[in-house]
């Protein structure tokens, strides 16, 4: 059984969905797992008949705490350690900060079929939606502090409180400390040195904490949430489930403070890009945004459910591995056409997709469309048509012009130029002047042996360009090497057999000749 659906199998009664994100700058396709991985198992609730809801919060009362290096930092610096809805805007057609990051992820949540009901925090808080939890957990504040030492052996003195106002005087959240609480009103001190990337203010006085003045501590905000929300189910990045680590001491603060039962958790690992982590506030790795430009939306929701969540995901978005995940994609689409029972798996397929139906279509090879992009003078849409086994359906049109769109984006913005190809039409290249004589005979002897090839097609071509290594007893390597030379420049390449296919059959041979012409 697929992992989501064994979570929807053991659910019992009306369940919430969670999960949420806090909008510190450009939001990094690393975020996506864990909605995409939210998303599959509300719909895995719904395909099981469960009763369920799925919401996902903006956690916009976080601090600023840091300037993503694509901003000004002139322009943001004197905002640091503000709540993210109170700083400004960083472009036109948001109010503030938080929306501004968070509108450009909701844009890609549309994409991906994923349609959660939505909630920011400051509405929370200002409502007064947290009043009751934030009284509970003031006047309970001992039981916060022994849980935080007890799990996760943080030591908080005697009178420090789980709260964070935001400052009178200077509008900061981030260097406020609470250190009484009246039953009515906390009194703060604005710190000067309780952070290490930006100063309080020095001033201090007795606020009430409700409807907005303050929040609470990540950790504690999160277990009233989900009291607040009636989450049943949220899962957690492996950064917070940690052994002692963010979501061990929510569970226990939920269990101790409020005497409830936490939801249930399992933890997912991250997404790296050529192993690096990414952080959306230091503007590390691609971006959510750019990799939806890339991906076609089923081909981005396969990214994130062809592998367990438990499964670090290294992405890169390559040659290699780009083609890779369309081919793992169109095969799994070719078993289905064969027998479309929903086996565990075709269930990432299934999940992939952003309705519930698998729609089939004839696949046609993402590899084929980077190469034939790259081929001069050649007219892609006919050349497509050619080489489909059958003639294409609307659905099939539509699936070839979604892979043309993503590979010339591909070629545009992530193609290595070893990647790339720079076909030589009006001359030989220069690096095909040092072949060697051994070369020289294959490079001839080919020549020949193409001019009776039919069909010219990239299967048959690639055998005889095989055929006659043997017959030459060439190696395979040194030849493939001698050809990649005499079209290219270099000496790697796609196949050459497909390569080939793409160009007249009279310049493929005329090219060969002029190449043994420089030796002979």
């Amino acid at each position: 059984m697929f992992w989501a659906d064994k979570i929807a199998a053991d659910a019992q009664g009306y369940q919430v969905v969670n999960d949420s994100k806090t909008p510190s700058g450009r939001v990094h396709v690393g975020s996506l797992r864990g909605v995409v991985i939210h998303d599959v198992i509300y719909r895995a609730l719904k395909h099981a008949g469960k009763p369920v809801k799925f919401t996902y919060g903006v956690d916009d009362y976080d601090a600023l705490d840091t300037v993503p290096k694509y901003l000004d930092r002139e322009k943001f610096k004197p905002y640091l350690g503000f709540p993210l809805c109170n700083v400004p805007s960083p472009g036109e057609g948001a109010p503030d900060y938080a929306n501004y990051f968070i509108g450009e992820f909701f844009e890609i949540f549309e994409y991906l079929g994923i349609q959660p009901e939505t909630y920011f925090l400051r509405d929370l808080y200002r409502s007064g939606k947290l009043n009751s939890h934030i009284n509970i957990f003031l006047k309970n504040a001992h039981l916060v502090r022994q849980v935080y030492k007890q799990v996760s052996k943080a030591d908080r003195q005697e009178n420090w409180y789980p709260f964070q106002v935001i400052c009178e005087n200077c509008g900061k959240i981030a260097t406020t400390v609470v250190t009484d609480y009246n039953g009515s009103e906390v009194f703060y001190t604005c710190q000067p040195d309780s952070t290490n990337y930006v100063q309080g203010c020095g001033h201090s006085g007795w606020v009430s904490p409700l409807n907005g003045n303050g929040k609470l501590p990540w950790k504690v905000e999160w277990v009233a949430k989900w009291d607040v929300l009636g989450v049943t189910i949220e899962m957690a990045g492996k950064d917070h489930s940690q052994k002692g680590g963010s979501r061990d001491v929510a569970n226990a603060i939920c269990r101790q403070v409020l005497e409830k039962q936490p939801p249930f958790h399992s933890p997912y690992e991250f997404i790296l890009v050529n192993g690096t982590k990414m952080s959306s506030s230091k503007g590390v790795g691609s971006s959510a945004r750019e990799i939806a430009n890339l991906l076609p939306p089923e081909l981005l929701r396969f990214l994130m459910l062809r592998t367990q969540p438990r499964t670090v995901i290294n992405f890169a978005p390559n040659y290699e591995t780009i083609t890779r995940l369309f081919r793992d994609y169109d095969t799994l689409i070719s078993k289905y056409k064969v027998n479309p029972e929903l086996t565990e798996e075709l269930m990432s397929l299934f999940y992939a997709q952003l309705g519930d139906e698998v729609k089939v279509f004839q696949p046609f090879d993402y590899s084929t469309l980077i190469s034939l992009l790259q081929i001069p003078r050649l007219n892609i849409q006919d050349e497509v048509v050619q080489r489909s086994a059958n003639s294409l359906t609307e659905y099939d049109q539509f699936i070839v012009n979604q892979r043309i769109a993503s590979a010339q984006r591909w070629l545009e913005d992530y193609a290595d130029q070893e990647e790339k190809l720079v076909l030589y039409l009006e001359q030989v290249p220069e690096k095909a002047r040092g072949l060697s004589s051994e070369q020289v005979t294959y490079i001839q002897k080919l020549a020949e042996n193409l001019e009776c090839a039919t069909p010219w097609e990239a299967e048959s071509l690639q055998t005889v360009i095989f055929s006659t290594t043997k017959q030459l007893n060439i190696p395979p390597a040194d030849a493939f090497k001698a050809l990649y030379l005499g079209f290219l420049n270099k000496e790697k390449g796609p196949k050459a057999g497909g390569l080939f296919s793409y160009l007249e059959k009279s310049f493929v041979i005329s090219r060969l000749q002029e190449i043994t012409a420089l030796y002979y």
